[in-house]
């Protein structure tokens, strides 16, 4: 009986589940690989070695941020492809492609841009975060953690975190926890100031997490294996099979809605963290979306392997 009830259930959000279309979408300078919210702007990080501003209020490019494009040894330019973005204090952290194998960090302060990590010191941070105190948190590819003082120049730490090859990054909305991902399945929660591992999950996933999302104690991971991983604070944790690999995540501010990115299709599936439902589908990109950030419960925006910026409105969820 119980699962007749499951069944009609189930059948009940599919017949009234909808396809959300975007309110706008904004043409951008290139392929977009990172963006990030800051006081009503959004900042855009492109292959093209540009950073488009765009005034949310608006929903138009005000302002830009410039690279100059890198000289191979063939002596032909090619743009500088933006791997990573950040925003602190009217501050904008850049992570680069160096004409090496590795790459460089740069503080632009508004009016220029300052190069803190140069590819000859032969790093290779995937991504890269200002901590509450203005310092910088980097995350490798060798899933090694550095805690950097830019004004120093200085490690403050350096922590290899896992033998696996570092899936994805991010820090919680008080910056005082990094959550980190691997191609092992496994998710570790550390402390920013010291980067001591707190929590580490590895039930829901057999296979590389490209990407994480927290809010509010839930964790939401994204999976090589199909698979939506869903970790809340005192709860069992449950993963959502998907039928596409799964290349990005995004929760909402209060942790309670959870949205992926599913099938061929290129869309983007919503559901309720709490028990997994499906509800609503989000329509319209043509490439596969890497990148899902929550404004607030109801303003999402994302973006794909495609130079254009997707808006969205939800509405009674």
């Amino acid at each position: 009986m119980h699962k007749i009830l499951t069944i009609v259930f189930l059948l009940f959000l599919a017949t009234y589940a909808k396809e959300i279309n975007p309110i706008a979408t904004i043409e951008t300078s290139g392929l977009v690989s990172d963006f990030v919210e800051d006081s009503g702007y959004l900042y855009v990080a492109t292959d093209a070695g540009v950073v488009d501003i765009i005034d949310l209020s608006q929903q138009k490019i005000i302002d830009q941020i410039h690279f100059e494009p890198l000289k191979t040894a063939m002596g032909d330019l090619i743009p500088t492809r933006i791997h990573s973005i950040d925003r602190n204090k009217g501050k904008t952290l850049l992570i680069t492609s160096g004409i090496s194998a590795y790459r460089n960090v740069w503080i632009h302060n508004g009016k220029e841009l300052q190069k803190i990590i140069d590819e000859t010191k032969h790093l290779m941070p995937k991504c890269a975060y200002f901590t509450r105190e203005g310092k910088i948190i980097f995350g490798s590819f060798g899933s090694d953690v550095v805690l950097y003082d830019d004004k120093e120049s200085y490690k403050l730490y350096e922590n290899h975190i896992s033998e696996s090859t570092m899936g994805g990054m991010v820090l919680s909305q008080d910056k005082r926890k990094m959550i980190i991902s691997d191609e092992s399945g496994s998710v570790r929660v550390l402390d920013v100031k010291s980067a001591k591992i707190e929590q580490t999950f590895d039930s829901e996933h057999v296979d590389n997490i490209y990407r994480v999302a927290y809010s509010k104690g839930v964790i939401i991971t994204a999976g090589q294996d199909r698979r939506v991983g869903v970790y809340r604070s005192g709860q069992k944790a449950y993963h959502i099979k998907s039928d596409f690999l799964v290349y990005s995540v995004g929760l909402s501010p209060s942790g309670e809605i959870g949205l992926y990115s599913s099938g061929e299709s290129h869309d983007l599936q919503l559901f309720y963290t709490k028990n997994g439902e499906k509800t609503d589908r989000l329509t319209g990109h043509y490439a596969t979306p890497n990148k899902i950030l929550f404004i607030n419960e109801n303003s999402i925006i994302s973006a794909g392997d495609e130079s254009r910026i997707f808006f969205w409105m939800l509405k009674n969820n």
